[in-house]
C-alpha cells in the first residue's frame, strides 16, 4: 500500500525519471526523496486520525469548583499545633492539580486559591455563576473527643441525628463573621437548632448525583487510602444548600485527633487525601460520560408504573393545592429527566426561590393522593397551598376551600 502511496506522490511532484527508475518491479529513489515522501504520507495520515478524533469526541465539558473551607481571618478548627483552613487549602489545590493535569475535558475553578476569606453566599454564587457540574467542598472536622477519628462526606439534607447538626452548625457559623448576616442569610442562625428546620423542607434536585459522588469518595478513602469510614451524610450546610448542581461536603479527618492532625498536615496525606478526591471524580465523571447517551431512555421505563395526574382546571384567583418536589435558588431547566421523568412539573418563583412542584388540585385529598403515588420518586414532597403566585399557609387555605 505504501508503494503505491509513494509512486501516487511521486507522480504528484513530477519528478524527473533521471531521478528515480523501476527495476525488477520495484520502485528505487534517493534517500532525500524517499525520507521527504514518508514525512508527508505520515503527515496526511496523522491528519486524517485527528479530524477523525475530532469529529467523534462528543464529550462533555465539565467544570468543577473546588472549595477550600475557611480562610482568612477565619481559620476554621483549631488543632494544637495547626488551623483547617491551612489543610482544607493545601488539599484542594493538589486536587485540582490532579484533575486538570489527568483529564482532559475538565476545568477546574476555586473559590480561593490563598489564604483569604470567602463569604459562605460568594462561595455558592463561585458554582453557580459558572454553571459548574460538581461543587466540592472540603473542610477537617474536630470533636470534643480527641479519640474520634475518620473521614466522612456530607450531602445536603436534614440532619439524622444530633452529631450531624453540631458539624453543620460548626461549619455555618463562619456566617457570624460576615457584615449584615441576618439580611442575606434571610433571618438563618447558624447556632439556633429552630434555624435548620428550613432545610427539612428543601429536597435537592441532585440528591442521588451527590449521594453517587459522595459514596466514590468514601469508597476510594476506606479502599485506597486504608482511612476510617464515618460514612456518607446527610446535614443543612448552607453553602451547599445555595449550589444548583451536585455537591458535597467532605470532613478530611479530625484535626483535634493528636495522630489525625500530623496525618492531615503531613505531605503523604494530603497526597493521598487529593488522590482519593481526584479518583472519586474520575470514576463519577467516567459513569456519566458512558451513561449520557442512553439516560433518559432509562429514565423513561422507569416511571412507566407511575400515572401521571392530569391537573385539575383553576385560575389565578382560586386556590390550588400542588406537590412541592423541588426547591433551588437557581432555575432548573422545565425537563423530565431533571426531575426523574415526570412531566406535569411547574414552577413557582417565589421569596427568591425556585420551587417546583407536579399536580394542581382544588381538592386536597386529590393532591394527597398524587403524592403518596410519587413518594417513591420523592419521598420528603409535600403538599402546599398557592394563590395568585403565592404560597398560603396549609390551615389557612383548608379552611377557606372547605367552607366553599
Amino acid at each position: 500500500m505504501y508503494k503505491m502511496m509513494l509512486v501516487t506522490k511521486l507522480t504528484q511532484f513530477n519528478i524527473p525519471p533521471k531521478h528515480s527508475e523501476i527495476k525488477n518491479g520495484k520502485l528505487n529513489l534517493p534517500i532525500v526523496i524517499r525520507i521527504a515522501c514518508l514525512l508527508l504520507i505520515i503527515f496526511t495520515l496523522l491528519n486524517g486520525v485527528g479530524a477523525m478524533a475530532q469529529k467523534t469526541d462528543n464529550r462533555k465539558n465539565w467544570v468543577i469548583v473546588i472549595d477550600p473551607g475557611h480562610g482568612g481571618r477565619d481559620p476554621g478548627a483549631l488543632g494544637s499545633f495547626s488551623y483547617e483552613k491551612d489543610i482544607t487549602l493545601a488539599v484542594s489545590l493538589k486536587t485540582g492539580e490532579l484533575i486538570e493535569r489527568n483529564i482532559s475535558n475538565v476545568k477546574v475553578l476555586y473559590t480561593r486559591k490563598t489564604d483569604t476569606f470567602v463569604e459562605l453566599a460568594d462561595r455558592a454564587n463561585i458554582a453557580n455563576k459558572n454553571k459548574a457540574d460538581l461543587f466540592i467542598s472540603i473542610h477537617a472536622n474536630w470533636h470534643r473527643l480527641s479519640s474520634t477519628y475518620g473521614a466522612e462526606t456530607y450531602i445536603m439534607g436534614h440532619h439524622k441525628d444530633q452529631q450531624n447538626l453540631e458539624v453543620a452548625m460548626k461549619e455555618n457559623e463562619v456566617i457570624l463573621l460576615e457584615k449584615d448576616y441576618s439580611t442575606r442569610y434571610e433571618g438563618f442562625d447558624p447556632k439556633s437548632p429552630e434555624s435548620y428546620i428550613i432545610f427539612t423542607l428543601m429536597q435537592s434536585a441532585f440528591f442521588e448525583q451527590s449521594t453517587n459522588l459522595a459514596s466514590k469518595i468514601q469508597n476510594q478513602f476506606r479502599e485506597q487510602i486504608k482511612r476510617y469510614d464515618r460514612g456518607v451524610k446527610q446535614a443543612g450546610f448552607w453553602v451547599l444548600y445555595m449550589t444548583t448542581m451536585p455537591c458535597v461536603l467532605i470532613e478530611l479527618g479530625f484535626i483535634s485527633n493528636p495522630s489525625e492532625e500530623k496525618y492531615l498536615n503531613s505531605k503523604q496525606g494530603q497526597d493521598d487525601l487529593a488522590m482519593a478526591i481526584f479518583n472519586a471524580c474520575r470514576d463519577y465523571i467516567e459513569e456519566v460520560d458512558k451513561k449520557s447517551g442512553i439516560s433518559a431512555i432509562k429514565l423513561e421505563n422507569k416511571t412507566d408504573s407511575i400515572a401521571l395526574v392530569k391537573n385539575n382546571d383553576t385560575n389565578d384567583n382560586q386556590i390550588f393545592f400542588t406537590v412541592q418536589i423541588v426547591s433551588s435558588v437557581k432555575k432548573i431547566e422545565l425537563k423530565p429527566q431533571n426531575f426523574k421523568n415526570i412531566k406535569d412539573v411547574n414552577e413557582l418563583h417565589i421569596d427568591n426561590r425556585y420551587r417546583y412542584t407536579t399536580g394542581k388540585f382544588t381538592d386536597y385529598d386529590e393532591a394527597l393522593s398524587y403524592r403518596k403515588k410519587i413518594e417513591s420518586l420523592y419521598p420528603d414532597a409535600f403538599i402546599i397551598a398557592v394563590k395568585e403566585n403565592k404560597i398560603l399557609p396549609l390551615q389557612q387555605a383548608l379552611k377557606e376551600t372547605r367552607r366553599k
